[in-house]
């Protein structure tokens, strides 16, 4: 995934083959690699599509590291998160004093990663005018940075990336659909993780590479837990709850119930609180019908005890959706940040956060 706004690299220190990039042996992946060694050796643009976090950027990078390009630079720029006034900056560089604050010449995106691979993601996020300057660039093989006059040739493979329905996006006028037809040579379609289920296992065995201490293992019934998630986030979800369960269950082995804790469904049992002979597991109360009999009350009921049990894991749930950020939590839950802090003390939660 993309970490920044702008990366470049010449290539890897080490070769990586498309297996180890794209990882999983379900069908779908096959296919999914077959079409990636298809397309690397050629210079057609490529677009790939899929939802966010489902390993597009993990994508372009393994069609360039199987290119005749690979010893060349690949620069990725997320286009979505570059300022609308400073796309064109970034892509075809600028002259000095070409603009308030151009102190000096700087070259742009599309020179830097001359005879390599430009991979622009979230593509569908350009500005309408700066596809026009885009899809002129890819037909003449000429930039110009702004404030110059030359036109500088360049050879440089585009690889695109979106994560929105491109033809919808044609049909209400967002995006030209000439530069579709530019950037699209090759469409690669990127699948959903909750589509590949089979492939967490070896996902997970790929992101406890290279990690330090004791690691946390995964039984049967884990996986299978984490098989029946939907994955919303995909990979870069998958990725969060392995990293999340080796700080949480670091040398453990995780059950089902451990796996439900790191996806926020349930709860662990803290050892300051006693426990209940009833257990609320919502905090909806069902009402009798008017004309139902009374039931016996039974045995007393520590109400107070209740309440602090439902007030502890509903706080506990909050904490663990927003990741420990006590801000975050506290506007989940629709309270002051101090009195979330107040009651996490109470609570001796006060670890757990960030």
């Amino acid at each position: 995934m993309v970490t920044s706004m702008v990366q470049t690299s010449a290539k890897y220190e080490k070769p990586v083959s498309i297996e180890e990039m794209l990882i999983g042996k379900s069908p779908i992946m096959g296919t999914l690699r077959d079409m990636v060694r298809r397309v690397a050796n050629s210079s057609a643009s490529v677009m790939i599509c899929g939802p966010s976090g489902c390993g597009k950027e993990v994508v372009a990078r393994a069609i360039h590291n199987a290119s005749p390009r690979t010893a060349k630079p690949y620069v990725a720029l997320n286009c979505g998160a570059i300022p609308a006034e400073l796309i064109e900056s970034e892509l075809f560089g600028h002259e000095r004093g070409a603009f308030t604050g151009a102190q000096a010449r700087r070259t742009g995106h599309f020179e830097n990663a001359d005879k390599g691979t430009l991979f622009l993601d979230e593509i569908g996020d350009m500005r309408f005018d700066m596809q026009v300057k885009l899809l002129r660039v890819l037909e003449d093989g000429l930039i110009s940075r702004i404030g110059g006059n030359s036109n500088i040739p360049v050879d440089v493979r585009i690889i695109s990336a979106t994560h929105q329905k491109i033809d919808k996006a044609i049909l209400d006028g967002r995006f030209r659909e000439d530069l579709f037809f530019r950037l699209g040579v090759v469409v690669l379609q990127v699948p959903d993780l909750a589509s590949r289920v089979e492939d967490i296992p070896q996902l997970i065995a790929h992101f406890q590479k290279g990690r330090t201490g004791q690691l946390c293992q995964f039984d049967d019934s884990a996986i299978q837990r984490l098989s029946m998630h939907d994955w919303p986030g995909n990979v870069r979800e998958l990725r969060n709850v392995i990293e999340r369960a080796n700080i949480l269950f670091s040398g453990e082995k995780i059950d089902a119930f451990g796996v439900d804790q790191l996806l926020g469904r349930s709860l662990p049992k803290l050892a300051a609180v006693p426990a209940l002979p009833v257990v609320v597991d919502t905090l909806d109360l069902v009402l009798p019908a008017a004309d139902a009999a009374p039931q016996p009350f039974g045995a007393p009921i520590d109400l107070k005890a209740q309440i602090e049990r439902m007030e502890l894991e509903r706080i506990q749930m909050a904490l663990i959706h927003a990741e420990g950020v006590i801000s975050e939590a506290a506007r989940l839950l629709t309270l002051k940040r101090t009195t979330l802090i107040e009651k996490m003390r109470k609570y001796r939660l006060e670890k757990i956060a960030a």
